[in-house]
């Protein structure tokens, strides 16, 4: 390991800088040699490295996304060449190559932050041996000696010989059970980080060679950690087990609010969203709207639990856009125009449209003024009865009915005109 080390001592003079910096801020407020000053200052290292790895996050992300897209290309892959798993293992390479994409992507964080993790062990193992490393002085070097954590010196190891830790000023059970604990602690996020990727954030209709390299990383990863945990030091072990967590915590993050296309934790995440769209009738985070234009785009291609939030937000009368949003869907707009508008016509019409009032005897036979809405059927002629000629007095033959206008406005001597059909 001190090989290793020494590979990456040109960033150690940087490394033991910035630990100095924060132990000049903390050991002011805590006190210069206690373990709070120190472990807080390499609590401090860990932050300040993650947020400077934040743009190779993002590229990770955006590498993962790419490879999300190819996944319709790996399944035709994998149905082809099924039983030539040779052959398949070479066209997914040769997928990689023509898109530009990486599986090994997801590994990019730890590759760039192991520089500073060998530098790291270099200062504490420099502290344990009494070397002065960096810009570590002298005075500083016995400040963090006599720093411990929980009652472990910051350069303190699981191995040690009881000599070793006792000229430490600790004892050999404190130095055992904390180191443990924290190799334990520092396992179990590793792998919960790991599982929490293979089981809620990875489409498991497609079985991809990254697949299965993640599923032996969230093994093989925690027994490493446990193996060599045992020759690192108080302060490394108190590195690691932060910048777990913080990887921990970011891939939860992740998995809430960008999950993979496919995943379980896309189907929990289309749920929240289909619950707060309906709710609220739009998109209103910029994450969701890009989402939202993802699914749009895909178009036939969505997946089953894409498929139903789209389906869920017609049945709520609501359609989603190119551009993210939602609006009111065409069909909801004209049904709400066939309940409001049309009926409220209807109604109107319904109201002004009224029955024929029943004329008495004497109206029918002077022929009375005719009422509001009486049919042309009904109309009489305005001639009074009397001054009728002797021809129109004839009784008429049973069952003929009350006289039309018809056929008492008839012309003398010519041809009758046919009677309408409505006139009958």
């Amino acid at each position: 390991m001190d090989t290793i080390a020494s590979l990456f001592s040109f960033i150690t003079t940087p490394v033991s800088w910035v630990i100095v910096q924060f132990h000049t801020v903390y050991g002011a407020i805590f006190g210069p040699d206690t373990g709070w000053a120190w472990g807080l200052s390499i609590v401090s290292l860990v932050i300040l490295i993650r947020i400077c790895l934040i743009p190779l996050f993002v590229k990770q992300i955006k590498a993962t996304r790419a490879m999300q897209t190819l996944q319709p290309e790996m399944k035709k892959i994998q149905e082809r060449y099924k039983n030539d798993k040779q052959r398949q293992s070479e066209e997914m390479m040769k997928l990689y190559k023509e898109s530009g994409t990486n599986p090994l992507s997801s590994c990019l964080p730890i590759l760039a932050q192991s520089p500073f993790f060998f530098a790291l062990y270099h200062v504490l193992n420099g502290i344990a041996s009494g070397e002065t490393i960096g810009v570590i002085n002298e005075s500083l070097l016995e400040s963090a000696r006599k720093a411990h954590i929980f009652g472990a010196p910051l350069a303190a190891k699981f191995k040690d010989s009881a000599d070793t830790i006792h000229s430490l000023g600790a004892s050999v059970t404190d130095v055992r059970v904390v180191t443990v604990v924290m190799i334990v602690l520092m396992s179990a996020s590793q792998f919960y980080t790991q599982r929490q990727l293979m089981t809620k954030n990875v489409d498991t209709t497609v079985k991809t060679p990254f697949m299965q390299q993640q599923k032996m990383l969230m093994y093989v990863f925690p027994i490493m950690f446990a193996v060599f945990g045992i020759n690192f030091p108080v302060g490394v072990l108190v590195y690691w087990l932060t910048t777990n967590v913080w990887t921990m915590g970011q891939q939860m993050y992740v998995i809430h609010n960008n999950p993979t296309p496919g995943s379980k934790a896309q189907a929990a995440y289309l749920e929240r969203l289909t619950k707060h769209v309906t709710h609220h009738g739009k998109v209103r985070r910029r994450s969701e709207k890009t989402i939202v234009k993802a699914i749009v785009t895909k178009g036939r291609d969505r997946n089953e639990f894409e498929r139903k939030f789209i389906n869920a937000l017609n049945k709520a009368g609501l359609a989603a856009q190119s551009d993210g949003t939602v609006v009111k869907s065409v069909t909801q707009a004209a049904a709400q125009t066939e309940d409001g508008t049309t009926g409220a016509t209807a109604t109107t019409t319904a109201a002004r449209r009224q029955q024929p009032k029943r004329q008495s005897k004497a109206q029918r036979q002077t022929g009375g003024p005719k009422q509001a809405g009486d049919s042309p059927s009904l109309e009489k002629s305005d001639t009074p009865e009397d001054a009728k000629p002797a021809a129109a007095q004839q009784p008429q033959k049973p069952g003929s009915g009350t006289r039309s206008k018809a056929q008492s406005g008839q012309r003398k001597g010519g041809p009758q005109r046919p009677k309408s059909p409505s006139k009958k």
